[in-house]
């Protein structure tokens, strides 16, 4: 563990954002802070979208000490993924390296290396405690395929690396299970293919576009299955409501449109259930979301397999690029409402000049 620290810690970097803050109805300056880690020998540094969201300024400190202002490439708030670049010599980069993600197990050790709470250059150590995540990000859409970590994770870890014992950047620490802002064990990560497939796009265009279906809805149940009439054993999303004007719409999709009650719980019923996408089977909205984000492209075919009134089909869907406003028309699809304690972002915010703290 402490080879590992000094072969990365020299990649990961202190990074300080000024902000405009209007939310009580003055001209404030918040100061935050966050952590990021150095992508390439351009100078191009990952971090989190929320750390530099709104920055008026962006300095980043280095583990030599060098100081540098930053100036922002690109973000993309669904991924909660951003690169900023500085302009430093060429012996202070020291780039990471990326892991494929899709080959982590859960109980593969991990270390968190970032800035909690602005105490520089901390390592923390845990396991990767689940993956296949999907959470709400800050901005209200779904971070999908995220990996679940039990690597202590507090505000300033924001954009750091998590590791693995190799030394490998598996993914970017992002956001805490928490009901007062601190770690309580259970800290998030975007997973590195994920970096890996959106940095490149966000360095040469400075955003990036996701496919929109349009729907929410939400996992089966056993009460579901048996109001529905259908086996215990089907695995699907049923749709509970269609965004108007949207792919789903346009393929004819169905929302619910009635009620069934057990045990006095109410439940909507009569949507459509997706069981597949283009012949993957769909087991709940996590896995759908995340198919949709890492797998396709606006204007796409998508082939749905939906079970109807019993009888199962495929239906065609040409899916469109999500508007970047937020809304109905987040990424991938809709979410239903998670019942859990709140997701904190982990950017660390300040003290501000104006001595008002957001």
């Amino acid at each position: 563990l402490a080879d590992l620290f000094a072969a990365n810690a020299q990649s990961v970097v202190y990074i300080e954002v000024v902000s405009q803050d209007n939310s009580f109805g003055g001209n404030f300056f918040a100061e935050g802070l966050g952590s990021g880690f150095v992508y390439d020998m351009q100078g191009h540094i990952i971090t989190n979208f929320h750390v530099v969201d709104g920055a008026q300024s962006i300095d980043v400190t280095f583990y030599d000490g060098t100081l540098a202002r930053a100036e922002v490439v690109g973000t993309d708030r669904d991924s909660d993924l951003a690169v900023i670049r500085v302009n430093v010599e060429l012996s202070v980069l020291v780039p990471v390296r990326l892991a494929d993600s899709a080959t982590l197990r859960v109980g593969e050790e991990v270390v968190a290396i970032g800035n909690p709470f602005g105490q520089n250059w901390t390592m923390t150590q845990g396991i990767v405690s689940a993956l296949g995540r999907t959470n709400p990000s800050e901005t209200g859409f779904s971070i999908a395929e995220m990996i679940q970590t039990d690597a202590a994770i507090n505000p300033g870890n924001s954009g750091g690396p998590l590791l693995n014992l190799r030394g490998e950047v598996v993914g970017v620490n992002t956001m805490i299970f928490s009901e007062t802002r601190s770690n309580s064990g259970i800290g998030f990560a975007v997973p590195s293919n994920t970096v890996a497939r959106v940095v490149p796009v966000l360095i040469q265009n400075g955003r990036v576009e996701y496919t929109w279906l349009g729907i929410s809805g939400r996992g089966l149940t056993l009460d579901i299955l048996e109001l529905m009439g259908l086996e215990a054993t089907v695995r699907g999303v049923l749709i509970a409501r269609v965004s108007p004007e949207s792919p789903a719409s346009r393929a004819q999709l169905r929302g619910n449109n009635r009620e069934g009650t057990i045990d006095g719980r109410r439940y909507q019923l009569g949507g459509d259930v997706i069981t597949a996408i283009n012949g993957e089977g769909v087991r709940d909205m996590s896995q759908l979301i995340g198919y949709l984000a890492e797998n396709t492209q606006p204007g796409d075919a998508a082939l749905l397999t939906i079970i109807r009134d019993g009888q199962s089909f495929d239906v065609r869907v040409i899916l469109e690029a999500a508007a970047r406003t937020g809304g109905a028309r987040g990424r991938g699809v809709g979410q239903a409402a998670l019942r859990q304690p709140p997701l904190r972002p982990t950017r660390r915010t300040l003290p501000s000049r104006s001595s008002l703290c957001r």
